[in-house]
């Protein structure tokens, strides 16, 4: 079907139909630590069937019976679970999922949605991608997203590197996607994320990176946007860590950010876990990279002593919601964390009718 004019792309905090994930498995560069990883997936998939349905993309029939023998035996409710078999690359569905526009009602009374499909590059063209920049056309193949229409757009994007506050403004960084596109301005990238995106306005962030994140300073890593005017991001107090001056610099420019109608956010920084080393090699623990569902906040944890406040005030910036904390330390291994493993789908959507 042709979708509507009336698009945009939802804040994550708007009702949902479901979240998406891949399920981990040897073929992925999970497979040295698979076991272990493992656990953060049941832990998601019953932190997530809580609240509403999960979408499951799996590999073949062994990772089916994988994954589903391992949800059986922590009592997920598998009546909320739809798996779907499909080739990918890895498990980072954030960037290489549907970004889902939503419209209003057709005459049909059902909401218009586009699955807006960018160019996945393998974050640049790092690592091998071309199974799951051809994920979204599979899900639609395969008939998960019914009526929704379907957008391939050439140009990279992945939705880590995009937040949305579903009224028109796009916050994003301005390394990240310097990178993918150094032949463009900023002006130039402007006008393609307002097109593709229907929105109204880009923000940009200049400041903020993790050590151990190679999407090259993914937004969802750093600032995220709330309701009520808020922004949530990472800060680092501690003036001896290399972070410290770049975040201090990334906070003052989020404290000039205004937002379409002159007024500044309100901000809720997050604590800043102690290094987490991997044989010398530090991971990006970032507290930012949560996941809201429809009335909770999964929420990262490390086995840190600032996990618990950082729960708190993603809370805070969030009322209302339950506040869940998923055990993440395994994530940060391969450089992401919970909101990056996970796509959620806009409320009406109804993948497959599962729920």
């Amino acid at each position: 079907m042709t979708p509507s004019t009336n698009l945009r792309l939802p804040a994550e905090w708007e009702p949902q139909s479901g979240v998406l994930i891949a399920w981990p498995h040897a073929g992925t560069d999970w497979a040295e630590r698979l076991a272990e990883v493992e656990t953060t997936y049941v832990a998601l998939a019953a932190a997530v069937t809580r609240f509403e349905p999960l979408v499951i993309v799996v590999a073949d029939a062994a990772v089916h019976a994988q994954a589903e023998t391992l949800l059986r035996e922590a009592r997920v409710e598998l009546a909320r679970v739809r798996f779907v078999e499909l080739p990918y690359d890895d498990t980072w569905l954030r960037d290489s999922g549907p970004i889902t526009l939503k419209g209003g009602d057709t005459t049909d009374s059902r909401p218009d949605f586009q699955l807006t499909d960018f160019r996945f590059t393998g974050w640049g063209g790092k690592f091998g991608a071309e199974q799951d920049d051809a994920l979204v056309a599979g899900l639609v193949d395969a008939g998960v997203f019914g009526h929704a229409a379907h957008k391939r757009i050439d140009w990279a994007l992945e939705g880590g590197g995009i937040e949305s506050d579903g009224a028109g403004t796009i916050l994003t960084t301005w390394r990240c996607l310097v990178q993918r596109h150094p032949e463009q301005s900023r002006k130039e990238m402007s006008a393609i994320l307002r097109d593709g995106l229907h929105a109204e306005r880009v923000l940009w962030l200049d400041y903020g990176y993790l050590e151990g994140d190679d999407t090259d300073a993914h937004i969802d890593t750093l600032a995220r946007f709330a309701p009520g005017e808020g922004i949530v991001f990472q800060a680092c107090a501690n003036a001896s860590d290399p972070h410290h001056d770049e975040l201090q610099r990334m906070a003052a420019e989020l404290a000039a950010l205004r937002t379409a109608d002159g007024r500044p956010y309100q901000l809720h920084p997050l604590p800043w876990a102690q290094p987490i080393l991997d044989n010398g090699r530090r991971l990006a623990a970032s507290y930012a990279n949560y996941l809201i569902v429809n009335g909770a906040v999964l929420v990262p944890a490390y086995g840190d002593t600032a996990d618990d406040e950082a729960a708190r005030i993603i809370g805070t910036a969030h009322p209302g919601r339950e506040i869940v904390q998923v055990p993440c330390r395994p994530l940060i291994w391969q450089n992401g964390s919970l909101h990056c493993i996970t796509m959620q789908l806009p409320g009406g959507l109804n993948p497959a009718g599962i729920g």
